[in-house]
């Protein structure tokens, strides 16, 4: 009997198989031979051993936030079922599964005064951006997500479950953090939480059309160099389009707004932000004292399904000029929407740690996301290019986190001893390249 008839598998036409493939991105078609629901560790095992009986490149979608790009065939490992999470408040901890979401994290901690190091977007998958990097609201106080992360079950390629901890397996468990999905499918992690239970954040908006961006830009830039590390902030400017999903005061305006995190007393929050009410008039000022559960209310990340295409740099320093230019060249005038971030980086996030995450030395990360409503993938991949070349002088790699859609330029996000080190872990374990479907170091 086919062992997959006694599993949750779709296959092309079958019903149920382009609901089991939805996910956040919709720019790029993912058309897959089968499509395994797994519920648990053991079916993920069944899916990855069948994968290498046949020799089939396996991908793994949880929330589908960070398609590498279009494929066809091949298996995929559906793992939104598995999306437990569990808190040990003594340990300071959480056990998550491997479809859970950053936002069930968060309500799950914060009864217990806790919070994790989770991203801007509560819809992300909390194991797959952990993998990546984990680049964090609180980021420059704790550092990256992966510097937290206690233990991992994995299912490597050869179809073994494995418990991979710093001191029992140190060298996969350096590659699987800040690895992706390279080395195996992860189906749970243990990651330490912090005890934050409130926070003052909130962005500050400028309309970018009444104030220079460029002069906004100088000013932030000025501002976070005198920063103590309990706060992270970052700068986003884009033209929201006029439709129906976004809030009337925002549909067609440019914005230039600066978003904060600071886990001290408000008052002292208060010190600190006020330089930046001088740059200019603001549109919107939701800076204030909140629970943590309502950090997702700082960036207001979008919570529907779309078509985009996105890349980033790293960067040693902010060249204030060159960055002006970016915004100058996305901006209002632009043919196409593009959202662009600076993440102001340093504090924790240069500790060294035992991981595979790079870069850590870098002051700023950049990030450059264009919808593909109306457009192509070349235009956009176009406007990139002129745009991130403004920036070349100063960048030393890209973000594995922030890579969406470009799949086939692998190139840029290690530094090349990191890669090196991560491409002789990949001949280990998994020499077939079964898991490919990603942004391979073979």
């Amino acid at each position: 009997m086919d062992f997959t008839a006694q599993r949750l598998v779709f296959r092309p036409g079958d019903a149920g198989y382009d609901e089991e493939l939805a996910g956040f991105q919709t720019g790029f078609a993912v058309r897959p031979t089968l499509v395994f629901g797994a519920g648990s560790a053991d079916d993920v095992t069944a899916a990855v051993s069948h994968a290498a009986e046949h020799g089939l490149p396996v991908g793994v979608q949880a929330t589908g936030h960070g398609l590498p790009g279009a494929s066809e065939g091949g298996v995929l490992i559906s793992t939104r079922r598995m999306d437990a999470v569990r808190v040990d408040a003594g340990a300071r901890t959480a056990t998550v599964g491997a479809g859970a979401r950053w936002g069930q994290v968060v309500e799950a901690a914060a009864p217990h005064g806790l919070a994790p190091l989770n991203g801007s977007a509560p819809s992300v998958g909390a194991v797959s951006y952990t993998l990546g990097g984990g680049l964090g609201i609180l980021a420059r106080e704790f550092g990256y997500t992966a510097d937290h992360v206690r233990a991992l079950r994995v299912v490597t390629a050869d179809g073994t479950p494995r418990h991979v901890t710093a001191d029992g397996d140190p060298e996969l468990y350096w590659g699987l953090l800040g690895g992706g999905a390279n080395l195996g499918v992860v189906t749970e992690l243990e990651v330490g939480l912090v005890p934050v239970a409130r926070l003052y954040g909130g962005a500050l908006a400028f309309d970018g059309r009444e104030t220079d961006p460029a002069a906004l830009l100088a000013g932030y830039e000025r501002w976070t160099r005198t920063l103590p590390d309990a706060l992270t902030s970052s700068l986003a400017a884009l033209l929201y389009p006029d439709i129906p999903q976004l809030p009337p005061q925002l549909r067609g305006r440019y914005l230039v707004a600066v978003r904060v995190a600071f886990t001290g007393p408000a008052a002292e929050g208060e010190r600190l932000v006020a330089p930046l009410r001088k740059l200019g008039p603001a549109v919107s000022d939701t800076l204030r004292e909140m629970p943590y559960a309502e950090s997702h209310t700082i960036h207001g990340d979008p919570d529907f399904p779309h078509a985009y295409y996105g890349d980033s740099a790293f960067l040693s320093g902010l060249d204030v000029t060159a960055a002006g230019e970016l915004l100058a060249l996305t901006g209002p005038d632009a043919a196409s929407m593009h959202v662009v971030q600076l993440n102001h980086l340093g504090g924790a996030l240069a500790r060294p740690a035992a991981n595979a995450v790079p870069y850590r030395d870098a002051g700023w990360l950049v990030r450059v996301l264009s919808p593909l409503g109306g457009t192509d993938t070349a235009s956009v991949r176009k406007v990139h290019a002129e745009a991130f070349g403004h920036l070349a002088e100063q960048t030393v790699g890209r973000s594995l986190n922030f890579a969406f859609g470009g799949g086939d330029r692998p190139d840029g996000l290690y530094d090349p001893e990191t890669r090196k080190r991560l491409a002789e872990l990949k001949a280990l374990y998994d020499p077939a390249n079964l898991f490919r479907r990603n942004y391979s170091v073979r």
